[in-house]
């Protein structure tokens, strides 16, 4: 099972995935600040690892021709940047589940302190492109991890 996994990153804290990041010399741009796609990158491994803890095994479903996650929105707010050597933490929670899709709220946080914000959903969809029902036992895996009134 996917949340066995010696080398999942983060942990659930209440309904809330922490996944620490540190910023390397790769991650920045020429000003010495994080390059803003690298953002992505480290919401991407966030989302992942969650999933994984949650014990969704998207490989298996994907090896096994079921489908995989798409990102269909993604919306970006960007409030202040990170730099070399910061410790950032990105905080992910579940807030809706569809037949087809979830929504993600992610925070990407220097402490206290916002760095990014954002609202993703993400389809599940066949091999093909196009959009299908997500495995039942997910839709199971994640109500408990949905925050609701949000």
């Amino acid at each position: 099972m996917p949340a066995d996994d010696p080398v999942i990153a983060g942990r659930f804290d209440g309904l809330e995935h922490r996944f620490p990041v540190r910023v390397y010399f790769e991650d920045t741009d020429l000003s010495g600040v994080v390059y803003h796609a690298n953002y992505l990158r480290f919401m991407e491994r966030a989302r992942s690892d969650m999933l994984r803890l949650a014990g969704i095994d998207q490989r298996a479903a994907h090896e096994a021709g079921e489908g995989a996650y798409a990102v269909t929105r993604m919306q970006l707010r960007f409030a202040a940047p990170a730099r070399l050597d910061d410790a950032l933490t990105v905080v992910s929670r579940l807030v809706r589940v569809r037949a087809a899709s979830v929504d993600i709220q992610q925070r990407v946080m220097r402490r206290d302190e916002l760095l990014v914000q954002a609202e993703v959903e993400a389809a599940f969809v066949a091999p093909n492109g196009r959009p299908r029902r997500q495995p039942a036992q997910w839709v199971d895996a994640f109500v408990p991890l949905v925050m609701m009134g949000n």
